[in-house]
């Protein structure tokens, strides 16, 4: 999300190495990329079990028109319904924020201020949710006496946390800020508020701009406490060029500009942690894959990840850090070590494990 012309198609495109239309009636359309996330982890299993296929992780990003602006020239009008719809449906949002100066794209304002333009926008967010939040308090005061016993229990536990939510929104302070408990969290769940998502800011800095960009993004960040959130600076037009070269080109081209990581990388694994999120592997003669689960997931969770009947018919599962497998060079010489175990229900899946699931059928 972003507001007219921040590059925020070209953040897509570069994000996606995808070649959606940018500028004009480009930025008025919907734009949906899946990427599959690069893990150096899976590519060496690959080079070890020699599999038939190789399947890594996605995400999927999608890239949303920006807000209509107002006439008087201040803050954005109302973000559609259907805008709305898709955000609340997201897992987390990306934040496309302008921090380039190109005469050539003139800032609808006059003045680049990236900073003033992130609370813009954040802004919305606040509003859309006020709104939802104020209208379910209305409902909840007209019909929240009604129903069965359980029902009037749910609603009055519905009732106190969204006044406590309420003032929090009224003075600007998103959700995610207000470190709600599990039962809190849960109770409003279905809600999807924008301000509880966590947030991803990456502002578009020009070529110029390069060398300093890890200094702008600090500078927002210090200004930007929220939790859940995190700012990350790049240029997309020289990541989107990059994009279009092959490996060898694009590491040259990167020295050169002083660039240390592709922006892919660096946003897909900040994405991660904002999400809270792991990666651990399958690997076999078939197929090596990278699977994708909440950190504090257990083995049942896990297999359940795979597959539905794995989680039903769970026996044990026989684990292997990536790391230990890869150096000792098979499961039979992990074993050998003692570093391939046999883990129950309980057990805490940890970032980097290679899992077999043993299960009754």
């Amino acid at each position: 999300m972003g507001l007219a012309g921040v590059g925020k198609t070209t953040v897509f495109n570069t994000l996606t190495r995808g070649h959606a239309e940018t500028g004009g009636f480009g930025g008025m359309t919907v734009n949906t990329g899946v990427v599959k996330v690069p893990d150096e982890r899976l590519a060496r299993l690959t080079e070890l079990f020699k599999p038939k296929r190789e399947v890594p992780a996605d995400v999927t990003y999608v890239d949303l028109p920006a807000p209509p602006s107002a006439s008087d020239g201040g803050r954005p009008a109302d973000i559609p319904a259907d805008q709305l719809a898709r955000l609340r449906n997201a897992d987390a949002l990306l934040h496309a924020v302008r921090a380039f100066d190109d005469p050539a794209v003139p800032h609808p304002d006059g003045t680049v201020d990236a900073w003033r333009d992130l609370e813009r926008l954040d802004l919305e967010f606040v509003l859309a949710d006020l709104g939802v939040v104020e209208k379910r308090l209305e409902r909840l005061v007209g019909s929240g006496r009604h129903g069965t016993q359980s029902e009037r229990e749910q609603n009055e536990r519905e009732r106190v946390v969204l006044e406590r939510i309420l003032p929090a929104l009224t003075a600007g302070t998103p959700i995610r800020d207000l470190e709600l408990d599990s039962d809190e969290s849960r109770i409003i769940r279905g809600f999807r508020f924008l301000t509880e998502k966590p947030v991803l800011v990456v502002l578009n800095v020009g070529e110029g701009q390069i060398a300093e960009a890890a200094d702008i993004a600090a500078g927002v960040a210090d200004r930007y406490p929220h939790r859940h959130s995190r700012v990350v600076a790049l240029s997309a037009r020289i990541e989107m060029e990059i994009g279009e070269l092959d490996a060898a080109e694009a590491d040259v081209f990167r020295e050169d500009m002083g660039l240390t990581d592709p922006s892919l990388e660096r946003v897909i694994r900040l994405s991660y942690e904002l999400l809270g999120l792991i990666s651990f592997f399958t690997a076999g003669p078939d197929e090596t894959r990278a699977w994708t689960i909440p950190e504090g997931s257990n083995a049942v969770d896990a297999a359940g990840a795979i597959h539905s009947d794995l989680a039903r018919g769970f026996i044990r599962a026989e684990v292997v850090l990536v790391e230990d497998l890869l150096s000792l060079g098979s499961m039979a010489e992990a074993r050998r070590n003692g570093k391939l175990r046999s883990e129950g229900k309980t057990y805490r899946v940890r970032d980097g494990d290679v899992v077999e699931v043993l299960f009754n059928v």
